[in-house]
């Protein structure tokens, strides 16, 4: 079957909504579990990390949730084949987002010393276990899994286990260390800024090594595409390029380019998989092609239609939220204030007192 404009613009899109999920949720990821490296001992320093993220993590998560709607009705055969064989590692994703979800909730609910390191672990393990099993997922996806003839996937919950796909899993979550690393750099001030400058430099090269044995197995291995050494080469150059940047301390900088790589890295994971969604190993002749798990031409242009008109309101207000929170945190009693804010309590304070 060829495929049409539309279901080619739809997987892209679908690309192009995990990436923006791997880029911004990754640096929560990143700063969940770094609340016990550079936050160990110290109730205030984690909290400090805590509120950089604090307004924006759930924003960041709606991508996953848009993505994941998209997949469900652009290619309901790939949402279907993907979770008879995921099933398992997807609901443990999904548990640790939701512990992630109860700490942000309820760790202010007490002063008990105990009672917030208690649900700082479990900010580690919202960050922690959400990196690997994405990483170990999609190791295993572009490697290929086994699938029959009836689409179904029957590669069990330890045969996602393999090498690659555990590879896979380290790599995500060195990756997203390093990026959540990264945003604490630019988002807060004194003794947390400094140590994650220091932090950040020791992960350089462990997620360059790694990254590059990842990439570079995955596109001799699993994929013979020339296009997709682009994506490769440019998430491998940007990596290398942090070393240079975070030492001539330019942290925004160094920031942006680790967004770039995550979003290369992603390219390229995606590029590997077209035309298919869901390659089949060690049967290639079973693998879920984009024409045969995509939904009608009508439904695709409907779904066109109102992601125009709706998404720009989405992405406009993300990117507001992130413009009124975006000054660094200098404590742990609440974000620095900015300009909007302050005008607001002023004019506010003028209505009470007329």
């Amino acid at each position: 079957m060829d495929m049409t404009f539309l279901q080619i613009l739809w997987f892209t899109l679908i690309a192009v909504l995990f990436t923006g999920y791997f880029v911004l949720e990754g640096f929560d990821f990143g700063v969940g579990m770094n609340v016990l490296f550079l936050g160990k001992g110290d109730e205030e320093r984690r909290s400090v990390m805590l509120r950089t993220i604090g307004p924006v993590w759930d924003g960041n998560q709606v991508w996953l949730l848009v993505g994941g709607g998209a997949m469900f009705a652009a290619f309901p055969a790939w949402y279907a084949t993907l979770f008879s064989g995921f099933y398992l590692a997807l609901l443990a994703i999904l548990v640790a987002l939701i512990v992630r979800v109860c700490a942000f909730k309820y760790r202010e609910k007490s002063d008990s010393a105990r009672w917030r390191k208690n649900w700082d672990l479990m900010h580690f393990i919202g960050g922690f276990f959400p990196s690997l099993l994405w990483g170990v997922a999609f190791a295993n996806i572009v490697q290929g899994v086994a699938i029959n003839k009836q689409g179904e996937v029957t590669t069990s919950l330890l045969g996602l286990l393999n090498p690659f796909g555990l590879l896979g899993g380290v790599v995500f979550v060195l990756l997203f260390w390093m990026h959540g690393t990264l945003y604490l750099a630019i988002k807060t001030d004194g003794e947390v800024r400094a140590d994650a400058n220091k932090l950040a430099g020791k992960l350089f090269i462990p997620v360059i090594l790694g990254g590059a044995v990842f990439l570079v197995w995955a596109q001799l291995m699993f994929n013979g595409k020339a296009l997709t050494w682009i994506p490769l080469v440019l998430a491998a150059l940007s990596l290398i390029a942090l070393i240079p940047l975070h030492a001539k301390k330019l942290e925004k900088a160094t920031f942006w380019t680790s967004c770039f790589a995550i979003a290369m890295a992603s390219a390229f994971l995606f590029g590997c998989l077209f035309p298919n969604v869901l390659p089949s190993n060690p049967v290639p002749a079973n693998s879920l092609t984009i024409p045969a798990a995509a939904s009608t031409e009508y439904t695709l242009l409907v779904m066109t239609v109102a992601t125009v008109l709706i998404l720009p309101f989405v992405l406009a207000y993300q990117i507001w939220a992130y413009w009124v929170f975006r000054d660094r945190i200098s404590d742990s009693s609440a974000p620095a204030e900015n300009g909007l804010l302050l005008k607001a309590k002023e004019k506010i304070a003028q209505n009470f007192s007329v």
